[in-house]
């Protein structure tokens, strides 16, 4: 890792008036979209002040659990990282360093833009654990995703067969027009095929550098105790965050409601331009919720989810930080990682774009 200290600044931007100018364009573009809308018939600041209203209304009990879940959610995924680093690395990882690493990535992403923080944290696992590399820390990486990509996926075909309403998807098109969506059936399965064909071919050049990183998948009991058990508990957590905030609302809870939320947000987060993809998660939870409440509650709902997140993952992660690491030493692992991740981020973006090795080491991939 570089010697070079880069500061976190706003904006990414060391010039203070440089910063200050950035700030005042983006308070003069929000001051000109507010008399837009407001020319346009929408009472802007009466709108916020009713969603303020909501938010600051919730009970305390509900942030407090709200909170606690969010915590237990970042803990235990970072108990799933420790399983798969300590089978790969035996004898060179302990638990809380991983935990720190983790939940740094986590609080970062809810305020910086392209998942910088994920890379943070894969960056921070490369500086505390002797003799690892950063292909093997991203098989480490792809063997955490496993369990939430077919969760996901889950979640999806859940939201398309029984709650398609809430994406506007018509079923009843499929049922009388079968043969046509049989062959768009067929035409998906071949898609997936090529797709997946082209990431095991990519798969099988990574292993050849990562197979460290990854040599939990060996071992299904190991994989199965030590890292899906810790998912299954962060995920439940993630899901008791939703259910506590819908309830704190007066929103219904309910299989339906909170899978929509799951879905919603996740979509959000894919196709988010914003850090923590704040605003287009808002929008998607409106779409979403749309049957059981009506948009300014929605709104304030899933603001507040967000802040309380987003205000308890920056909390947890400067603790550990500075209980783990000291200030001193936090300060500078993360710094270092920081300015790494921007660099390998760059890199493995210009690697998708010229068809590169997505590990950014050099070597080109085979073709497709």
């Amino acid at each position: 890792m570089s010697s070079a200290v880069e500061a976190v600044t706003p904006f990414h931007e060391p010039s203070r008036k440089r910063r200050l100018v950035k700030i005042g364009g983006w308070i003069a573009g929000l001051l000109a979209l507010a008399v837009v809308l407001h020319l346009l018939g929408v009472d802007v600041l009466d709108w916020l002040d009713d969603v303020w209203k909501q938010i600051k209304d919730v009970p305390v009990g509900y942030l407090v659990l709200g909170g606690l879940l969010q915590v237990l959610q970042t803990s235990l995924n970072g108990l799933a990282y420790y399983g798969i680093l300590a089978y790969a690395y035996p004898g060179r990882v302990q638990l809380w360093p991983i935990i720190t690493a983790y939940a740094v990535g986590v609080a970062m992403n809810n305020f910086l833009p392209a998942n910088i923080g994920t890379f943070v944290t894969l960056l921070m696992f490369v500086a505390i654990i002797p003799g690892s590399t950063f292909p093997g820390i991203l098989a480490a990486y792809m063997v955490n995703k496993i369990f939430f990509t077919i969760v996901g996926g889950l979640v999806y075909l859940y939201l398309f067969l029984e709650a398609g309403s809430a994406f506007d998807v018509e079923l009843g098109w499929f049922r009388d027009h079968g043969a046509l969506a049989l062959l768009l059936f067929l035409g998906g399965v071949f898609l997936v095929v090529v797709v997946v064909r082209i990431f095991w071919r990519w798969l099988k050049k990574l292993w050849a550098q990562a197979k460290e990183g990854g040599k939990i998948l060996a071992s299904p009991r190991a994989f199965v105790t030590r890292v899906l058990l810790p998912q299954l508990g962060s995920y439940a957590a993630k899901v008791g965050v939703i259910m506590v905030f819908l309830a704190a609302y007066s929103i219904p809870v309910t299989f339906d409601s909170v899978m929509s939320v799951i879905g919603s947000s996740s979509a959000a987060n894919m196709t988010a331009v914003t850090p923590g993809s704040v605003g287009i998660t808002q929008a998607a939870n409106v779409v979403a919720l749309n049957d059981y409440t009506n948009a300014d509650t929605a709104t304030a709902y899933s603001l507040s989810q967000q802040l309380v997140t987003t205000v308890v993952n920056l909390g947890y992660g400067l603790l550990l930080v500075v209980l783990i690491f000291g200030w001193t030493g936090g300060k500078l692992l993360v710094s270092q990682s920081y300015a790494e991740a921007k660099v390998k981020a760059r890199e493995m973006k210009d690697s998708r774009r010229q068809g590169d090795d997505p590990t950014g080491d050099g070597e080109p991939a085979e073709d497709a």
